[in-house]
C-alpha cells in the first residue's frame, strides 16, 4: 500500500497527527524517491507514526531520521528509523550534528512551528539539502499566530520570510542593485505553496536564457 490517505487511516502502529490535504502534496512531491536509496528527515518526532509511515512509503532502501527535544522519543527508534534529540531553534545544535549527518533527500520541518524554529532549521538544512532535495515546512499557519512570534503581514513569520524568497528565487531578472543573486537563486528550482504548507524544491541552476525558433510571419 503505497497510498499515504489509505495508509493513514488504516494505520494500527504508532500514533500520528496530519492534516488530510497533505497527503496529496506528499505524493506529489516525494514520488520520485519511492524504491531508492534516500535519506529522509523529519523534525517533530510527535509519537513516531508519521516516522513509520516514510519508511513504509519510500520503501526498503530508504532511512529515516527524526529530530525532537523530548530525549523520550528515542524509545521509538527501529530498523532504518533513527532518531536524534536536540532543539531544531537552537544553531549551535545543527552546527554540532551536521557533519555526523548523511545528505538528505528530502526534509519537513513538522516541529515546533515557531517562526525562529522555522527560520534557523531552514538556514541552517536548506543548504546541505541534496542539489535535488525536497524541503518542507508544514503548519505555517502559525505564521499568523502572535503566540507562536507570527501575526498576520508580521515581518518576522516565516510566511514573510518565505515570501523574500520568492524574490530570491527570481533574483537573475532584478535591475535593481539590492536583489542579487545568491546560494538560494541558484539551488532553488521551484517554490509551491498550499494551505499551510510550503514545499521547495532544489536543482541546480544557472542564468536562464531564452531562444527563438521558427520561420517570421512578417
Amino acid at each position: 500500500m503505497r497510498n499515504l490517505h489509505d495508509y493513514f487511516f488504516a494505520n494500527n502502529n504508532r500514533l500520528m497527527h496530519k492534516w488530510l490535504h497533505y497527503f496529496y502534496i506528499y505524493e506529489r512531491h516525494f514520488d520520485r524517491f519511492v524504491g531508492k536509496q534516500v535519506n529522509l528527515m523529519e523534525i517533530g518526532v510527535f509519537q513516531g507514526g508519521s516516522l513509520q509511515m516514510w519508511k513504509h512509503y519510500l520503501g526498503d532502501r530508504a532511512t529515516i531520521y527524526g529530530v525532537d527535544i523530548d530525549p523520550k522519543v528515542k524509545l521509538l527508534e527501529e530498523e532504518r528509523i533513527q532518531i536524534l534529540i536536540g532543539d531544531q531553534g537552537n544553531r549551535d545544535y545543527w552546527t554540532n550534528i551536521k557533519p555526523s549527518l548523511p545528505v538528505f533527500d528530502i526534509i519537513i520541518d513538522d516541529g515546533g512551528h515557531s517562526m525562529d524554529q522555522q527560520r534557523i532549521t531552514f538556514e541552517e538544512m536548506f543548504p546541505v539539502l541534496s542539489p535535488h532535495g525536497v524541503y518542507v515546512v508544514e503548519d505555517m499557519h502559525t505564521s499568523y499566530w502572535s503566540e507562536y512570534g507570527g501575526g498576520f503581514e508580521h515581518s518576522d513569520s516565516f510566511m514573510e520570510y518565505s515570501k523574500r524568497l520568492i524574490d530570491k528565487l527570481n533574483a537573475w531578472h532584478s535591475r535593481d542593485s539590492r536583489l542579487t543573486v545568491d546560494k538560494f537563486t541558484e539551488s532553488a528550482w521551484s517554490m509551491s505553496y498550499y494551505d499551510s504548507i510550503l514545499v521547495i524544491e532544489k536543482r541546480p541552476r544557472v542564468q536562464p536564457s531564452s531562444a527563438v525558433t521558427g520561420t517570421p510571419s512578417w
